[in-house]
């Protein structure tokens, strides 16, 4: 079964290119940006091949000494790349095995990430859980198909991130065949400390091509629970932990850097058309469910009831120096000022002195600010049905 999904990748017609929601491939993202003439050239070759030619392709280089060298397709822990790499400082470095079926996959691309010199760029690959689903459908009947991709959901990625099924599912498969989001993958990299510089799908499978531009973040791993525990800027800039229900995939705080770089912003500051927000977390927040755990920040003493938007470091940057210093001096609050405008601001620009407005009213006359606020905020959400997204 397991050597089955493997290849289902080559069941995909090449003339029909797959994509997913969000990828950049066709706006700034490029293989262009790749300086070096010679990774460039190969990092092309390996975008152009179809999936069998590449693979036989990274097989025939297999241990190529220089600016390039391949990693062959058993390597797949931890300390199987430190002991390959070695003293060998490439370039360029080729990952052929996908990196779904890799055991502690995190601390692998941490050891590729040290063993790598500045500015070193990645190639790999890996089969995304779209793509999975869909040559999973295409393979079997009609009402079979739904059932297997149902159960391969639960197993391959509910299991691997619950604390009470997380170890059992991996005493029984190393962890070398569960299923990753495209946005997980591109997290995982950037968490590493790689700056993504190309994507496409091809032959069943996603390809990317990263550079290492820093060290990798030194953090605890993300949870896959219900409920996330985020990293928001508090009452004088202190940094306050926010809790939540999930509504994104795994590892999309580490892609924000990557959104940003790709994407333009909407309504709200927010990110336009966020391809991290999953099904349920579409639901969760135009019924506003996800910030229940936000009572207990509310109970701590961290938030207020009325505020501005506690906001992550890299959002909080987006903010004009004034801005940022009148924010902090209040607690941040479950509903935003955004809530309670007549007209909805369309621009960073427009939230930011919406923000204004409250802020220098609160400072003013805090409860009477917060009074009014809140029947207004009501209001909107009840009768012009304004909704989180």
């Amino acid at each position: 079964m397991k050597k089955a999904l493997f290849n289902l990748q080559y069941e995909l017609d090449p003339t029909q290119p797959y994509t997913e929601s969000g990828s950049a491939k066709g706006a700034k993202l490029s293989v262009n940006e790749i300086e070096d003439p010679a990774i460039k050239e190969t990092v092309e070759r390996l975008t152009q091949m179809g999936f069998k030619d590449t693979m036989r392709w990274l097989s025939q280089h297999s241990g190529t000494k220089g600016e390039t060298m391949v990693l062959p397709l058993t390597c797949r822990t931890p300390e199987a790349i430190s002991y390959r790499l070695g003293s060998l400082h490439p370039k360029l470095l080729c990952i052929s095995r996908p990196l779904h079926t890799i055991e502690r996959l995190d601390e692998f691309l941490y050891v590729a990430n040290w063993e790598l010199p500045e500015g070193a760029y990645v190639w790999c690959h890996s089969m995304t859980a779209l793509l999975k689903r869909k040559l999973m459908l295409k393979r079997y009947p009609w009402g079979i198909g739904q059932i297997a991709t149902g159960l391969d959901y639960l197993w391959n990625r509910v299991f691997p991130k619950l604390w009470l099924t997380r170890r059992l599912y991996f005493i029984f498969t190393n962890g070398n065949v569960r299923t990753m989001s495209r946005v997980e993958i591109l997290g995982r990299m950037y968490r590493a400390g790689f700056e993504v510089v190309d994507e496409n799908f091809h032959d069943g499978e996603f390809f990317l091509t990263a550079r290492k531009t820093k060290e990798p973040v030194d953090d605890k791993a993300p949870t896959g629970s219900p409920i996330i525990h985020l990293r928001r800027i508090g009452l004088g800039g202190k940094t306050i932990v926010v809790h939540k229900f999930r509504t994104m995939y795994t590892y999309s705080e580490y892609v924000q850097p990557y959104i940003y770089h790709y994407q333009s912003l909407e309504r709200g500051g927010k990110f336009k058309d966020d391809y991290r927000v999953n099904l349920w977390g579409r639901l969760l927040r135009r019924t506003w469910l996800d910030e229940l755990p936000m009572l207990w920040n509310l109970l701590r003493g961290d938030m207020k009831l009325v505020g501005v938007r506690p906001l992550s470091r890299q959002y909080f940057n987006l903010y004009t120096p004034e801005m940022q210093e009148l924010r902090t001096k209040t607690k941040p609050g479950m509903l935003p000022p955004f809530y309670y405008e007549a007209k909805t601001p369309e621009t960073l620009d427009e939230v930011q002195e919406s923000e204004r407005r409250y802020l220098e009213a609160y400072l003013k006359k805090p409860f009477a600010t917060d009074w009014r606020y809140f029947w207004g905020i009501i209001g909107n959400i009840v009768f012009k049905r304004k909704r989180s997204k």
